[in-house]
């Protein structure tokens, strides 16, 4: 059987159709809200029958969860790794955080998650339940341990890490939500969206400025 033979162009399609189908539930999410998207919706969005995404998940939050750990959660492992092996300072290393979260997942759909999350975590307690587990979590763990870091070295001075955790995810965090939201119409930007990158580092900046010993 050749490459190009018609089962094996079938099988690298069915293959592909979990793929299509998060990518197309992501953007109903974002566009739609979680409550308003129907699985419907994301069949027809994904360009197959409506019975086809069953195939694959059991059910709308399975959906879900998948996108949130292959696209959010799936950063935060590769930030921990780049946290542990990095061998500069601990500014050094938030600065490269930053950009990296904002290149790959702030800029992108999934940062709309995040929005989504705000607006409906009181209507679906279990969702958010596991998005506080599985993102929120772990992600006040991850900048707990660098700041952490930065203490232990002498860059830092002692702060009080769940405060300082909150002042560094608060840029982010407004970012996110401004861009899917204000950020969205016409006449309604302000600097963290006309320059998005450029604000969280300057917000970086002021936030290393209170940290760093006088």
């Amino acid at each position: 059987m050749t490459e190009n033979s018609p089962i094996t162009r079938w099988r690298r399609k069915k293959e592909a159709r979990p793929a299509e189908i998060l990518d197309a539930a992501l953007g109903q999410f974002v566009e739609k809200g979680y409550r308003a998207t129907k699985m419907e919706d994301i069949a027809r969005a994904a360009g197959v029958t409506k019975g086809t995404p069953y195939l694959y998940f059991q059910n709308k939050e399975e959906i879900f969860k998948a996108i949130a750990r292959g696209t959010i959660v799936a950063n935060l492992q590769q930030l921990a790794q780049v946290a542990n092996d990095f061998p500069g300072s601990t500014s050094a290393l938030l600065h490269h955080m930053v950009e990296h979260w904002w290149q790959e997942v702030g800029s992108g759909p999934s940062a709309g998650l995040c929005k989504l999350m705000i607006a409906e975590a009181a209507n679906f307690p279990e969702l958010a339940q596991f998005y506080f587990e599985e993102v929120i979590t772990p992600s006040n763990q991850m900048l707990s341990m660098v700041l952490e870091r930065g203490i232990a070295s002498g860059e830092f001075r002692q702060v009080p890490l769940a405060h300082t955790v909150d002042a560094l995810l608060a840029p982010l965090l407004s970012t996110m939500i401004f861009s899917h939201s204000f950020g969205q119409l016409p006449g309604c930007c302000i600097g963290s969206t006309k320059d998005p990158l450029g604000f969280l580092k300057d917000a970086l900046d002021l936030v290393l400025h209170g940290l760093k010993k006088n």
